[in-house]
């Protein structure tokens, strides 16, 4: 079996890199800079896109850090990171709701985007603050995604929170402070921004 992963420090990468540590995979690292490599032909072969990350597990391409994280609960069962029947239901529905609503309103709003209420409607996220208010109501009523135990929904939307709060995307909230806290506090979490720091640090 082999997994490649093809990332740069400095991008959702990170996401899938914890991702990675969680499902305990051993991985071969390929790191692209942003104005070359990941626009060559040999990877653009991998992700058409020319975006970070991809990996690519004895054969087969996925791309979008959502679908990775999801492929990688899937396919490391062992680490138990992904749903049981009871968190099934919750799993997907919060996992996507990051990826949907969540990405879509906090990148919308970073660039000066500003949805006019009449028009709510024909967002799919309808308004910044909704997002916002879901999530909070969410994270004040458990302590990971689907309860009680951690699951790879909550590497996937606690890098949500965690990268909003230290880049101010999100609202500095308390359910959101404690929520990422309590991750930041998790070894594999760590492990594994410990690795991309020390590559952003050795770039320059």
């Amino acid at each position: 079996m082999t997994l490649t992963f093809y990332t740069n420090p400095m991008s959702r990468g990170q996401i899938v890199r914890w991702a990675l540590h969680e499902a305990k995979a051993k991985y071969d690292q390929v790191l692209l800079d942003y104005s070359t490599t990941m626009k060559a032909d040999d990877y653009l072969a991998i992700n058409p896109m020319g975006k970070v990350p991809a990996i690519e597990h004895n054969g087969k391409v996925v791309t979008e850090c959502a679908a990775i994280c999801s492929y990688l609960a899937d396919a490391f069962g062992g680490a138990g990171l992904a749903p049981t029947d009871d968190e099934r239901a919750d799993y997907y529905r919060w996992m996507f709701f990051a990826a949907g609503p969540i990405e879509s309103a906090v990148n919308n709003k970073m660039m000066g985007f500003v949805i006019d209420s009449e028009k709510e409607r024909t967002a799919g996220y309808g308004s910044f603050d909704r997002v916002m208010d879901v999530l909070d109501d969410l994270l004040g009523g458990r302590d990971y995604i689907c309860g009680n135990r951690f699951t790879m929904a909550d590497v996937y939307v606690g890098s949500q929170v965690d990268w909003g709060l230290q880049f101010g995307s999100i609202p500095k909230r308390d359910n959101f402070k404690t929520y990422a806290e309590r991750l930041r506090e998790r070894d594999t979490y760590k492990e594994s921004k410990a690795i991309d720091t020390a590559l952003m640090s050795a770039a320059g």
